[in-house]
């Protein structure tokens, strides 16, 4: 089983999750790590690859946004949507809205919340499910 690390931002709103889930990804990468970065839609999956470019100044973070036609790509972080053939590695960051159904795969699974009513309604839902699966919860006010 993973575990799964519930990240409770006090920022709102989509771009706050996407700022944090690159600074998450660098630091993985830094250690060595391989990252899956899960978006709930390709519209989402582009404005990350963007993201990951300009978030910081100095910052490289060498990825790739995977598709069923290139999943095969290897790069130490990956961003996808939908049900994409995702190969583990070391972390599986979620910015969807569910629970992959691939995440049992990953060691560990970082959730990130925001204050947004919204975010906290479907992130509880989410840790019920990693809940009931078995998983290993961390929270961590961030």
């Amino acid at each position: 089983m993973a575990r799964v690390d519930f990240y409770l931002l006090k920022q709102t709103g989509l771009q706050s999750r996407h700022s944090f889930a690159c600074r998450l990804a660098e630091k993985a990468y830094r250690l060595e790590n391989t990252v899956h970065i899960h978006v709930a839609d390709r519209a989402g999956a582009e404005r990350l690859d963007e993201l990951l470019w300009t978030f910081r100044d100095g910052s490289f973070v060498p990825h790739h946004t995977i598709s069923k036609s290139n999943a095969q790509q290897e790069s130490p972080v990956t961003i996808g949507c939908g049900d994409v053939d995702v190969a583990p590695c070391d972390l599986l960051i979620n910015l969807s809205d569910e629970v992959p159904v691939f995440a049992k795969a990953f060691p560990r699974v970082a959730e990130l919340v925001t204050s947004d009513e919204d975010c906290k309604q479907l992130s509880r839902k989410r840790f019920a499910e990693y809940r009931d699966q078995g998983h290993t919860l961390e929270t961590h006010n961030v």
